[in-house]
């Protein structure tokens, strides 16, 4: 029997501790067949908040920073901003800010195309038009307007990576190699066991 390893980073963030969704949320992965090999609780430091968003480097300052001045031109509104990365950089604080507003609860989940099916089950990255049946969709319904009103970031519980590569160097920013376990799940048998031997006595 192959167990996949694909390893997936997921952060409930400030707003969803405070909303005691913890276990909500953890239920959800688990319950699709995701094994947590990791998981703690950390107040994160405005530096080590930075430091998650920055492993796209300034390539992800300037995609982000474009598609925020996107969202502006399609409401018909000017940028505030001079320049994508300007504009990027705003974006950088305020997801620092609120991310390092208080406890978040840090995982590693493994499995068969972990990644993408995180990012699935999460939904959007703007909840209120988040798939219904997504926890973002199901939990929350912050939007763009409102973080834009109130100059914040947008409030969706959770982050996840949207790329293997990406996970990857996520997980080496907040878990040290000793704390990943490796274990064998008994769901493991049902879910990638070709022939299901052993159930039958």
């Amino acid at each position: 029997m192959t167990v996949p390893t694909e390893k997936t980073l997921v952060i409930i963030k400030p707003d969803g501790v405070q909303r005691s969704l913890i276990g909500e949320i953890i239920k959800r992965y688990e319950q699709v067949g995701l094994k947590l090999i990791a998981i703690k609780m950390v107040i994160p430091t405005p530096e080590m908040a930075q430091a998650h968003y920055m492993v796209g480097g300034e390539e992800w300052l300037t995609s982000v920073g474009e598609k925020a001045m996107a969202s502006y031109e399609k409401k018909g509104e000017k940028s505030p901003f001079a320049t994508p990365r300007e504009c990027g950089q705003a974006v950088l604080n305020r997801n620092a800010r609120y991310m390092s507003a208080g406890p978040v609860v840090v995982m590693i989940w493994q499995g068969n195309r972990a990644v993408p099916l995180v990012r699935k089950m999460t939904g959007g990255t703007e909840p209120l038009s988040s798939d219904v049946g997504t926890i973002r969709g199901d939990y929350t319904l912050d939007s763009y307007g409102l973080a834009d009103v109130g100059e914040r970031s947008v409030r969706n519980l959770i982050h996840a990576p949207g790329e293997v590569h990406e996970a990857e160097k996520e997980i080496a920013i907040w878990f040290k190699p000793e704390e990943i376990l490796s274990y064998r799940l008994i769901a493991d048998e049902i879910l990638y066991d070709i022939n299901l031997d052993g159930i039958l006595e």
